[in-house]
This record gives C-alpha cells, structure tokens and sequence, in this order.
C-alpha cells in the first residue's frame, strides 16, 4: 500500500503488511495513496433499542417533540422486545458497524426494572460469537430509581458476566444518595462505571458534578466514564471551568451524542432549536478530561437515522462543536478503543495488528468532506469482502 495518509503525521508512506501485522511504514514520494485511519471504536451505543424506528413511526402518535417523548414512545414499543426480536435488530447493527469498520463498541442495555431484561443474555451471547470481529462491551443502563431498590443485585450480575455497571440519572430524588450507592457497589464488585447524567437543558441538572465528586473521594481515576451532559451548556463560564478540572483531575472521562442531541434537545413545536445541548467538547478537553464521540441511538426514536459509522458522527462534530477533524479524529478511534481496551481496535503503527480503514481520499478533510468515498476495512491484513448484504433487510 504505497504513498497513504496517516492523519497526525506528516508526509505520506508506503503501508508493509507481513503475517498480519504492520511490518513497516516507509515515508513515500507516493501522493496518491488515499488515507489510513485505525479501526473506529464506538463507546456509546444501544443496540436493544436500534432499528425499531420504522415499526414506531407506524403507529399512530409517534411524533417526538422533547426526550422525554422519545422515551414514551420506547416504552410502548418494549412489548415487542422477545430474544428473537433483540437478537435480530442487534445482529443487523453490528455487521453494519463491522463492515463499517468499528472495532469496538459499548452497548448500553436498558434495566428499568429490578428484573434482568431481555436484552441482557441476548447481547452476552451477542458479545461472545462477535468476539474477533468486534470487541463488545455490554453496559447497564438502570434507571436511576431502581438503584436503591435493586442495584446490590444487579452488580452482582454484572460482575458475573464482566460487564460495566451504569445508570440514567436526571434530577432524581435524593441523587447524591443515588450515586453514592453506585459507587459503592462498583468498589464492592471491582466494576467500572458509566452514567447517562444530565441529558437536557435544566440549569439545576448538575449529576456531573457529584458524580466527579465520588470519583475522586472513591479513587476510580480512569474508570468512570460520563454521557451527555447536556447542562454544562447552561454553566457561567467560572462555573464550568472549576467543574472540568474537578473532571480531569479525578480522572472522568466525558463522550458526547451529537446526533441524538442534537436532534432532541431544546426541541418543540413549531419552534426551531436556540440551545444544542452539545456538552462543552473543547473547553472539557482543554481542561484535561479524555473526551470521545459515539453513535448513541440508530433509528430509533431518540434518533431515526444513523448507520453505525463513527466517520459519520464526527463530520456531523466539525460543524456542530466548532472542531477541527484532524484534532478530533482519536475521539472515533483510539481513544475510545482503549477506554473499551480493545485488542482490535489498535494504533495504526509498526508491530501492531493490520487492522484499518483506507478511505479513497487525498487527506482527513477531503474524507470529510465526501460522506460517499469509499472505504476498505482490513483484518489482519486482509480487506473484507464486498458486502452483498440487502439493504432492504435494515
């Protein structure tokens, strides 16, 4: 492979690939050998609730005005969710991200109640014959008042099946209480944590901020990681600067949902959106704090589109965050690879595992700029074949 790419580093080189690994990368006089980028890693998705948009917006009532519309309309559609159905649309989802090129995800499952829910054997299963292909972390999403109730419980099940230990906290009664019984557990069972913490746009929505406050005084530097927080749009300026740097120096990680807030957050009827709910992705950074993308939901109805392409939510990123792709491209890749520690999902450099993406591009922003270029993933040095899968079955 002469004369790629390799965004972050200058010049071009020519790509040797000898049993499966990288054997070299050789600066080139080449100018016209596309790009090379690492696997992708998606950090943040939910795959018990994917492609069920289309049977959704069937129904009569479905139009979605705020998040919490997104959430009822879930809730009618959770009677469906047999094995069968789960195992189906999630199945649909990873080969989607596989030939995509993702390496690695997370997947959060939904634990509403004390019960261990459909989804949970079913993306065990999932996790263990994708093992090679995609390195798959399952996630639990409980709700956040269930905690008191049951979470001693479902730690305990979560540990049994090596998985991460996480809620949904928004204003909850008695949070601080709440939060610290997760933490507590997570230190009893040795689980790492990840929350959905202040996903709107209330001034009074601060979980973050206890959440950064436990993760210090429990000493889990580099174990919690945090979604949304959509309110830290709202911080006075001084505010926000203590909060990411209380952030950065216990060691929480931040992953933010362009898509699905975006496409939720300070929506309403007849109105076109004034706030983004986007979290503050350079200031966070600039403090110190590992901050990622991720796909969040795929049509579904928090949001109805999306296709498993990390690629894609980063071009979405550049015009919504102000970033710039060639700074930002480790929040799809590498970052989020090895907070997953993923052995898939590796660096593109000499020694490692030959598994990348060539994308059909002059350079990072020409590949931004064509969401048509074409792309080749490679395992262990070998391109995937040509999918001939039908897109009709999506």
């Amino acid at each position: 492979m002469s004369g790629v790419s390799l965004p972050g580093q200058p010049g071009r080189y020519d790509l040797v690939v000898a049993g499966g690994r990288i054997a070299d990368l050789v600066p080139s006089r080449d100018t016209k050998g596309g790009v090379v980028t690492p696997l992708f890693a998606d950090v943040h998705v939910h795959l018990d609730k994917t492609y069920t948009i289309s049977r959704i917006g069937a129904e009569a009532n479905a139009r979605v005005e705020c998040l919490f519309d997104a959430i009822a309309l879930m809730e009618q559609d959770r009677p469906n969710w047999t094995a069968a159905d789960i195992r189906a649309r999630a199945s649909l989802a990873l080969e989607a991200a596989y030939r995509q090129g993702v390496g690695a995800m997370r997947t959060h499952i939904d634990w509403v109640t004390p019960d261990v829910p459909e989804a949970w054997p079913v993306l065990v299963e999932l996790r263990d014959e994708w093992k090679g292909r995609i390195d798959l972390q399952l996630a639990a999403l409980i709700h956040g008042d269930v905690v008191p109730e049951a979470g001693a419980a479902i730690a305990a099940r979560v540990k049994q099946d090596q998985a991460v230990f996480g809620a949904f906290f928004y204003r909850n009664a008695d949070l601080a209480a709440k939060v610290e019984t997760m933490f507590t557990l997570a230190g009893a069972h040795d689980l790492d944590l990840d929350f959905h913490v202040d996903e709107g746009l209330d001034v009074e929505a601060d979980g973050l901020s206890l959440i950064i406050e436990a993760t210090s005084r429990h000493s889990m530097v580099g174990r919690v990681l945090c979604g949304h927080a959509c309110s830290l749009t709202l911080r006075a300026a001084d505010e926000l600067e203590r909060t990411l740097a209380a952030g950065a120096k216990a060691g929480v990680a931040l992953v933010s949902l362009p898509t699905t807030n975006l496409y939720l957050q300070d929506r309403a009827t007849g109105r076109s959106p004034r706030l983004r709910g986007i979290a503050p992705l350079k200031e966070a950074r600039k403090a110190g704090m590992t901050v990622m993308l991720a796909s969040d939901n795929v049509r579904d109805a928090f949001y109805p589109y999306g296709d498993y392409d990390p690629l894609s939510v980063l071009r979405l990123a550049a015009p919504a965050g102000h970033l710039e792709p060639e700074d930002w491209l480790d929040s799809i890749t590498t970052l989020p690879a090895r907070w997953c520690t993923s052995s898939i999902a590796t660096p593109v450099a000499k020694g490692m595992p030959a598994n990348f993406v060539w994308h059909a591009a002059n350079d990072l922003g020409d590949m931004i700029s064509r969401p048509q270029a074409q792309r080749i993933v490679y395992r262990d040095g070998e391109p995937l074949p040509a999918s001939n899968q039908d897109w009709r079955n999506a």
